[in-house]
């Protein structure tokens, strides 16, 4: 089965080494990772943000999926299926639709930090809330990933679950969902047995 690893940016993913998931699979990356990091692609939904990684040449090292790709600048429109959804939730929809049928999320903490503070490694940066903000409602991207773990029943979705990952009882009611605990996952990456 083709694996894909779908980075979001939550805390929980700095315990992560991304640059060695892609010996197990392709990476798919939102936002502002790509200061840090080249996925294989990377999803940007909202404008500001996307029009600087459009500016700056990013969608030539790389797949770039925005809402509204810059004329000429090697972008692609995200499907139409998406088209409202946030980032993460299209770079697991867009993970499916190129045929991955293992979907490992990471960094999808969809809770505050411990403070009940915005939980996001970018928070205090260029187009992200100060890390002193109230968190960001997550129902919404909720909904998004149920709806496309329903449309793939023939794809698993495994959420690697890090201290700051918050409890969501919604994912439990579906049956190509799983959660699996950081170390597993760490172990998993390691010995390359389970992926």
């Amino acid at each position: 089965m083709s694996t894909a690893f779908v980075l979001g940016n939550g805390h929980s993913r700095q315990l992560v080494p991304v640059n060695q998931l892609s010996r197990w699979g392709e990476i798919y990356g939102c936002n502002a990772i790509y200061r840090d990091f080249l996925p294989s692609v990377l999803i940007s939904t909202d404008t500001p943000i996307s029009t600087r990684i459009q500016e700056e040449g990013i969608p030539t090292k790389l797949k770039h999926y925005t809402r509204k790709p810059i004329a000429n600048s090697g972008s692609h429109r995200i499907p139409q299926d998406y088209f409202g959804f946030s980032s993460g939730p299209v770079a697991a929809g867009v993970a499916c639709d190129n045929g991955h049928r293992v979907i490992y999320l990471l960094g999808f903490d969809l809770g505050p930090l411990d403070n009940n503070r915005f939980n996001n490694i970018y928070a205090d940066t260029e187009f992200y809330k100060k890390s002193s903000a109230r968190p960001t409602f997550t129902g919404n991207w909720v909904k998004q990933l149920c709806t496309i773990a329903k449309k793939y029943p023939q794809a698993n979705f495994i959420r690697i679950l890090g201290q700051s990952s918050a409890n969501i009882p919604e994912f439990t009611r579906i049956g190509n969902w799983a959660n699996l605990s950081m170390d597993n996952f760490l172990d998993r990456i390691n010995t390359g047995k389970g992926l």
